[in-house]
């Protein structure tokens, strides 16, 4: 079977050396490059394709790239292979994580990565002779991810489609995200680069609408209100007429929200 060159993307410099002294011990793979954020492993990819200053071959691509989820740097290892795939389409990669934080669930839900993967804990995938047939099975073609992650997926993703940003569109996300941090009308315009300001009141209109607060709350002041306070929530919350809150609970009912 041919040797695996690997690149190996972790930001703890103990476990980047144990990881590559013993996957190379198993002789099945070629550790070309480690490094520790992803942006790192971006460069090294592109890097790796230019013509090399001695010689007019290229170096190649690594067969394989074993990625930690939590990387120094600004992204995550999700992040990063996304980029990396964008540049270099279905290049393999495992990922394996200790970490347990939907937002790593949500960006790998949302990365549309499909094959030559696979996902896994790291507690559950410790050993060398364990990574290996993860990195032949990716460089195959297959897919693979651990039951425990795919829980925490679909547990993320049923949470994200009860969330009330679930029924904004994007562009009214992103107002509801900045309204809710206290901002006005004219300083979310800036932020989002909108001219004229009338476009955010415009949609602040639409998410009242879709949150049932139109209909509801008396001037707009108390409508931006109840809207912060239904996405520091994460769910919907219905105000009655004098004003009592109500949330639902786990069988659908509406009971008086506690907040």
């Amino acid at each position: 079977m041919e040797i695996l060159t690997l690149l190996i993307v972790e930001d703890n410099p103990k476990l980047r050396v144990a990881l590559k002294t013993g996957l190379q011990t198993t002789a099945a793979v070629c550790v070309s490059h480690d490094c520790g954020s992803g942006e790192e492993a971006l460069a090294c990819c592109l890097e790796a394709v230019k013509p090399s200053e001695v010689s007019e071959t290229l170096r190649g691509l690594p067969h394989v790239i074993l990625m930690d989820v939590q990387l120094a740097g600004a992204m995550n290892g999700i992040e990063a292979a996304v980029a990396i795939r964008r540049e270099f389409p279905r290049l393999p990669v495992v990922f394996y994580s200790i970490q347990d934080d939907d937002a790593y669930y949500r960006d790998f839900r949302r990365s549309g990565i499909l094959s030559h993967y696979a996902y896994v804990r790291k507690s559950n995938f410790l050993l060398p002779q364990m990574i290996v047939p993860l990195l032949q099975d990716a460089v195959a073609g297959r897919s693979f991810i651990d039951p425990d992650i795919e829980s925490r997926v679909q547990e993320v993703r049923h949470k994200d489609e009860q969330s009330p940003l679930a029924l904004l569109e994007p562009n009214e996300q992103a107002v509801a995200r900045l309204l809710a941090q206290g901002l006005s009308n004219e300083q979310i315009a800036a932020r989002l680069g909108f001219r004229d300001k009338r476009t955010i009141s415009r949609t602040n209109g639409q998410i009242y609408a879709a949150w049932g607060l139109a209909e509801t709350a008396a001037d707009e002041k108390i409508a931006r209100t109840r809207a912060s306070l239904i996405l520091h929530a994460g769910r919907l919350i219905i105000w009655d007429a004098d004003g009592l809150a109500r949330v639902q609970n786990e069988r659908g009912e509406w009971v008086v929200w506690q907040g």
